[in-house]
């Protein structure tokens, strides 16, 4: 729920105040249950059939990273459908918000990538004696990540498109089993606009990012259960000290000297005495930072410092959102990673300095 109410205050942040054309869209789409481990063979029943409902701005210049962006759409789309096996799974219910960032556009037609995040309900989990088989879930708020290539035909007031689209599910390892659910979906959609963009629109924020370094620090915690199924939840909490710099409005770099405490690892050898600062681990970070102004999305990858034991491949990704306030104060979501096994999900405050 903490992730979704992010996003929200993120997109509505970025709007604040704005006149952008709206738009409202419909979307029917179809696909199937990806069985990407050997034990989740049997999950995969049927076609998933869903529909999504969308309400999003479009970008027409009044922010100065709207022409860095091609004049992006970002919005928030709503979610209803099976995922593949509606015995096992039931119908899942989502809600997330979304940027679609053009990558070849004219005056009609825009072909976009889009990435959106958000929180699903699924209403069928892992029990272990009332659905056992259902091992790719087991909680029933879980966050929904979408990934997708779109096509786009305006008309007057009106557009058609059609996307493809990967549809991600998954708990972030706060509870196990967490197989997670991956679904590939081919929708067409019809968009209805009501609200033309205010003519004669004078951008705001027009100074350029300058190519500069910020620095600040970044608290972090979280938690995670382990096998066995219904065991302990384990305490994750660190410190990222991290650097940022803008090469252009909408591209920049970010590194970071991350500090993590994560009590799971004495599962991994119960017979092993350990202290507490065996379970500490040191990491370097570097990530591509995505700025949309006071929001931020960054991807990148890092490698252990310190991991006494190296229990785990000595490389970790994060994926994640920060929204900075002008006045240094920084809020985070980030997934942590070792490749596609999540580790856990990172909730943050920080502060950047000199901002």
């Amino acid at each position: 729920m903490k992730t979704f109410l992010f996003l929200l205050f993120c997109v509505f942040s970025i709007h604040a105040n704005a006149q952008e054309e709206s738009w409202l869209e419909v979307r029917p789409k179809v696909g199937f249950l990806i069985a990407h481990r050997s034990i989740m063979g049997h999950v995969v029943d049927e076609h998933a059939v869903a529909t999504e409902f969308s309400y999003y701005f479009k970008g027409n210049g009044e922010r100065f990273w709207h022409d860095s962006y091609n004049n992006p759409r970002y919005g928030v789309s709503g979610f209803v459908g099976t995922v593949g096996n509606r015995d096992l799974f039931g119908i899942y219910y989502g809600a997330y918000a979304f940027m679609s960032i053009p990558l070849v556009h004219t005056k009609k037609f825009t072909f976009s990538g889009r990435l959106g995040a958000g929180l699903s309900y699924a209403p069928k989990v892992y029990h272990h004696q009332s659905n056992n088989l259902s091992i790719a879930t087991s909680t029933h708020l879980n966050s929904i990540v979408s990934l997708a290539l779109e096509s786009r035909y305006e008309f007057g007031r009106h557009a058609i498109n059609g996307v493809l689209d990967m549809t991600h599910f998954s708990n972030g390892a706060a509870k196990v089993p967490n197989l997670g659910l991956n679904v590939p979906f081919l929708s067409f959609g019809y968009g209805y606009r009501i609200r033309e963009a205010k003519e004669d629109i004078e951008p705001k924020f027009l100074g350029v990012i300058p190519k500069y370094w910020e620095f600040g620090a970044v608290g972090l915690v979280s938690a995670k259960e382990v096998y066995p199924v219904g065991g302990v939840k384990y305490p994750c909490f660190g410190v990222n000290l991290m650097g940022r710099r803008y090469f252009r409005p909408h591209v920049g770099m970010e590194v970071s000297l991350d500090f993590m405490h994560k009590s799971s690892l004495q599962t991994y050898a119960p017979d092993v005495p350990m202290t507490s600062a065996d379970l500490f681990q040191m990491g370097a970070f570097v990530g591509y930072l995505l700025p949309f102004y006071r929001f931020h999305i960054v991807v990148g990858m890092g490698y252990y410092l310190r991991d006494k034991f190296s229990f785990q491949e000595p490389v970790y990704h994060r994926v994640g959102m920060r929204y900075v306030f002008n006045n240094g104060l920084n809020i985070n979501c980030a997934l942590k990673s070792h490749w596609a096994r999540a580790d856990y999900v990172e909730y943050g405050i920080g502060f950047t300095f000199k901002r």
